[in-house]
């Protein structure tokens, strides 16, 4: 055995995505510094619940953290995937963090990946479970994944501070992506939207949903948001409500804007204010401030909106080496960070070229050829 070399990091930026850039491209990282100046130093809960996560479901893959929290090695193994495999991702981040490594990892796996994740579905930090299921599977899509066992099902909710909800995502293995030429938005030709509450009355969605349609109607006539009332367990442990919507455009793209409410977990209230007296923003106000936020995306242009870039980017990055094409709007901050991490992990530079008339950025690159050698060829 030859002695291994660790691609060595700083900091604690990115480092899901770093972690899975090491994992697809079997580079041992060692990363130090990991807020080694705050006041808690080292890893987060959540951070630690993904190196878990990744124990799960990779073979021989190696974790070493020091007593701090703040150097962390990690070697990564073979993807297995495989079935019935259950994670608690506890209650510091939503399940959404999670969900984007493993959907990507899924893929390269070398049996189909069926996951039960527990946590929170809903919270207004990362994208919920309901934009996952109806913007990002169609994004694989595009990318030649196969719909059949392509999946991901809601089965209760939960939202900050405890949580409670569960969810069920299948990911099918691919033998390798296709690159994509797609730079047409098209014009939004409807929308769609779910709005869910838990413990709390049924009647916030449809305020909500009044909200959100007056804002919409005006623009165009199929506007259509269902509601997700949960009731006794599969309400999740705490109070809350929220709206997911979604645009779908003539080009079959789809751009999305998502929020929850709910009462702040523990380390977010300030030493200034008490939780009890602090107001929930009203489903009125909500539905109109996530209807205002998708039109904002729309008008910012692209074929995804701006959470979705970094997995556009990361998925054009895994492509065989062909050129793949795509436009979006501005680079958001986790899209210019997802270039910076395919450069370091992956060798490859995208063209980046702003269009002036729409206000849009094309990006073109070469896919960096990445096969799933582990899966069986039929």
């Amino acid at each position: 055995m030859g002695k291994t070399t660790y691609k060595r990091l700083k900091g604690s930026q990115n480092l899901r995505q770093r972690l899975l850039l090491a994992t697809l491209s079997s580079t041992p990282v060692l990363i130090e510094d990991i807020r080694a100046d705050e006041t808690w130093p080292g890893l987060r809960k959540h951070e630690v619940s993904l190196l878990r996560l990744l124990e799960k479901i990779c073979d021989d893959c190696a974790v070493e953290i020091n007593e701090t929290g703040t150097k962390l090695k990690y070697k990564p193994g073979i993807v297995m995937g495989g079935r019935h495999l259950v994670h608690d991702c506890g209650v510091s981040r939503s399940i959404g963090y999670f969900l984007e490594p493993l959907l990507v990892l899924g893929l390269f796996a070398k049996k189909p990946l069926t996951i039960r994740l527990k946590g929170i579905t809903n919270d207004s930090k990362d994208p919920s479970v309901d934009t996952f299921r109806s913007t990002t599977l169609p994004i694989l899509k595009r990318f030649g994944v196969p719909s059949e066992g392509l999946d991901l099902k809601i089965e209760s909710r939960g939202v900050p501070p405890n949580g409670g909800g569960e969810v069920v995502l299948s990911v099918p293995i691919v033998q390798s992506l296709t690159a994509v030429t797609w730079t047409d938005e098209g014009m939004v030709k409807r929308i769609r939207g779910v709005t869910f509450s838990t413990r709390v009355s049924a009647q916030f969605e449809n305020t909500m949903i009044h909200a959100a349609r007056g804002i919409f109607n005006r623009l165009l006539p199929d506007v259509h948001i269902f509601t997700d009332h949960k009731a006794g367990p599969q309400a999740g442990n705490s109070p809350g409500y929220g709206i997911s919507l979604v645009a779908e455009s003539t080009a079959g793209c789809f751009i999305s804007a998502d929020t929850a409410v709910y009462h702040a977990r523990p380390e977010e209230i300030t030493e200034f204010e008490d939780d009890e007296k602090k107001e929930l923003m009203p489903p009125g106000d909500i539905g109109e401030k996530i209807a205002s936020a998708l039109l904002g995306e729309i008008e910012q242009g692209g074929v995804v909106d701006s959470t979705h870039q970094g997995l556009l980017f990361l998925l054009c990055a895994l492509c065989p080496q062909d050129v793949s094409k795509v436009r979006v709007g501005k680079l958001s901050p986790y899209g210019m960070e997802t270039l910076r991490n395919i450069r370091d992990f992956l060798g490859l530079k995208f063209a980046i070229k702003p269009d002036a008339s729409t206000g849009t950025v094309i990006l073109k690159g070469n896919g960096s050829g990445l096969r799933n050698l582990s899966r069986k060829v039929s």
